[in-house]
């Protein structure tokens, strides 16, 4: 008998967890990849426990992220983008921001890029001068570059445009980026792409870097990560930028 009593208030316990959790208040966030590999993913276990809050990240794209916080979608957004540069890529993008001082930025983090080849590859620098020529296809394989021969296959993903930016704006200047290229989605994807193949080149947040990839040595390249909300940050933002200045920093990649 007490071994079915045991078991009956296991199972209350689970359920009442479970039901717990799923009531939890939530938080969402639009955001690029920038924010997401390096601190919105790294601090959502720590955070939840903390707060009691779900949160849940809206890997969109900086462009899709604003969008979505001008119609109430979510509760902020994120980029790894000063506030102004990010107005100017809503404005390029077609989508410019009508009240730009209706929206409250906040820089959270800093974002190194990281220069990301295979595991196995023989690289392990680049110069400034190298990079442009393999990212406009005019150096076509790594033996040029001190690797193997073969073929320099470029992955760029498409939910970045702001890493996508800030990279072709140090390293390519008026060069076009080749149009034979992988085409990833969000940063997480370019990693995957890259680890799965050995003559693959691409970029992204610090954050990526772990054991199936590898960072080349190249010029330092770094950028602001900013959370916006419109008008002030809400209760629920703001015990999450708390935590990301506070205890959260001991999750984040520096």
């Amino acid at each position: 008998m007490s071994v079915i009593r045991v078991a009956a208030a296991i199972v209350v316990s689970m359920l009442a967890g479970l039901s717990a959790q799923a009531g939890a208040e939530e938080l969402k966030i639009g955001a690029g990849g920038a924010p997401t590999e390096n601190i919105l993913k790294p601090v959502r276990a720590a955070f939840e426990q903390a707060s009691g809050l779900k949160l849940y990240i809206v890997a969109s794209g900086p462009k899709n992220a604003f969008v979505d916080l001008e119609k109430g979608d979510v509760d902020a957004a994120a980029a790894g983008l000063t506030y102004q540069d990010w107005l100017a890529l809503m404005k390029k993008e077609g989508a410019e921001v009508g009240q730009p001082g209706a929206f409250t930025p906040v820089v959270i983090g800093k974002d190194k890029i990281k220069v990301l080849v295979h595991k196995e590859n023989k690289v392990n620098q680049l110069s400034a001068e190298q990079l442009k020529g393999i990212f406009s296809g005019e150096i076509a394989s790594w033996k040029e570059v001190g690797g193997e021969d073969a073929p320099i296959l470029v992955v760029v993903g498409k939910l970045t445009p702001g890493t996508n930016s800030m990279f072709f704006k140090k390293f390519m200047g008026d060069k076009p980026v080749a149009k034979d290229v992988i085409d990833a989605t969000t940063a997480e994807d370019v990693r995957l792409n890259v680890a799965s193949n050995p003559s693959a080149i691409g970029f992204g947040p610090l954050s990526l870097v772990d054991e199936s990839v590898k960072a080349v040595q190249t010029p330092e390249l770094a950028r602001d990560i900013t959370l916006v909300t419109k008008g002030k940050p809400s209760a629920k933002v703001q015990k999450l930028l708390d935590f990301i200045s506070g205890d959260g920093k001991k999750y984040i990649k520096q």
